[in-house]
Formats: structure tokens, sequence, C-alpha cells
């Protein structure tokens, strides 16, 4: 009978869900264990070496507790510090999130680009590396937001987030002019929750380059496709504060689990 993979999606909270979402798109069949790091959400308060203190031992807690055939992080920010330190640790396949700005770049027409993500993200090395090896002639503007993580996740819990307050978190993504910024990399996978927002309060059309599909690609390259089996139990979640969700996000987790919510 063929193998039906266990795959862990971990993030600092709840944006990894829609990687998460993609990902049970391409591989309907697998056993899904997502983990929201709450109890230290979110990542960007935290120092470089606090982050990869907290994730490489924390991962390894949860293979031995799982025993997943594959990992994905499902986060920027860790994704940025914390993939060669895990693939030394660890034998499981990972699958990390790093800021689109290949893809972005190779598709804008005016050649200006915003890349919207994380004070952290957006501040690391490894992401001006990519600039430098994939911007492809482009003007890449790096805009460092300072809550709109947490708006995404305010949301998905049913709190009121004014229109206000996330036009001002994206409002430096846009470059007037000649030359306008017409692509906007979205560098933090909560940020994909508020797509519908972020889309109404954009002052001008552009396009937003989500990360999740070429993940889920990355999963079914490394475990291929989905196979014909048996449906698998439901995904479960966790939160690693050990907190239940309540009603109000039990609801906004409806979409991604369906009306049950089994707890890891």
């Amino acid at each position: 009978m063929p193998h039906v993979p266990t795959i862990l999606v971990f993030d600092s909270g709840l944006g990894g869900l829609t990687v998460f979402r993609e990902i049970v798109k391409a591989r309907p069949d697998a056993i899904y264990t997502y983990v929201a790091d709450d109890a230290f959400f979110p990542y960007g308060h935290h120092t470089e070496g606090e982050i990869i203190a907290r994730v490489v031992p924390l991962i390894g807690d949860l293979i031995a507790q799982h025993a997943p055939d594959l990992v994905v992080i499902a986060c920027n920010t860790a994704s940025t510090l914390v993939m060669e330190h895990l693939r030394a640790a660890y034998t499981v396949p990972f699958v990390g999130t790093v800021p689109a700005i290949k893809p972005a770049c190779a598709i804008s027409k005016t050649k200006r680009v915003s890349v919207l993500g994380t004070k952290g993200t957006v501040k690391r090395e490894y992401t001006k590396t990519l600039i430098r090896d994939f911007a492809q002639g482009c003007d890449v503007t790096l805009v460092g937001a300072e809550n709109l993580a947490s708006l995404a996740e305010a949301a998905l819990r049913g709190q009121s987030v004014s229109d206000a307050s996330i036009a001002a978190e994206i409002a430096p993504c846009f470059l007037d002019g000649a030359a306008p910024t017409d692509t906007v990399v979205l560098a933090c996978t909560h940020y994909p929750l508020l797509m519908e927002q972020l889309t109404r309060l954009a002052p001008w059309p552009v396009d937003w380059i989500d990360p999740a599909p070429a993940i889920a690609r990355r999963v079914t390259a490394l475990l291929g496709p989905a196979i014909d089996a048996p449906a698998p139990p439901p995904a479960r979640i966790a939160f690693t504060s050990g907190r239940q969700p309540g009603p109000v996000l039990a609801r906004g987790l409806e979409p991604f689990f369906g009306s049950t919510l089994p707890a890891a």
C-alpha cells in the first residue's frame, strides 16, 4: 500500500495557515499537524540569536513527537535564520519560506518592486542577497511593517482591524512617478490573510506575490503527487502556549480545518 506522508507545518503564529492551505490542496491525502509558536509571537520582537535558540530545539521536539516525513517552516523570519541549523541538526527534509523576489522582479513591467515584510525579514542579509542576485534590473524597495502580522492575527481572531491601520502599514510600498510600483512581495505568511483589505486599500492596482503556491509545489516535488488513499484523519493544530482556540478563533480557523479542530 502506498505510503501516506505526515507533514508538519510550523509558524510563529497563524500566518502559516496561508501556506498550509496551499499544501493541502496539492496533497489532500497527507496527514497534517500545524504548530503555532504563539508563546514566542511575534518573532520580530526577538533577536536573531533568540529565534535560533528557540526554534531549533523546538523543531527537534516536534519531530520526536509527530514523526513527520517533511517539515515546512511557514515563516519568513524563521526561515531566513534557522534553515541551515535545522538541516544540520535533523535528517527530515525541510521546506522554508523566503521572499519571492525573483518571480516578482521577473513579472514587473515598471521594474519597481516592493518587498513587504516584518522589520526582521527586510533587514536580513539573506533578503539583501536575494535582491543582489535576482533583482534583474528592478528598483526594489524594502518595507518593514511594524504591526501588520499582529493585525492579521487579530483579524483572524475576530477582532476589529481598521482600514486606516492597514493602509498606514502598506503605504511605503507604493512609489509613484514615471515608473510606479506595480508588484509587491508579501514577505510574511500572515499578510495574505488580509488580501481583501490589501487589494482594496492599495492606492492603485498591483500584483501581490504570495509564496504559498510555490511552497506547495516544492513539497510535491519532494514527496511526489497525491496518491489514491483513504481520507486522512483531520488536520491537527497545536499552540506552544498550550491554549485551545475559543469559539471566535475556531470560526476563523474553519476555512482551513473544517468544523472540527482536533488538538495535536
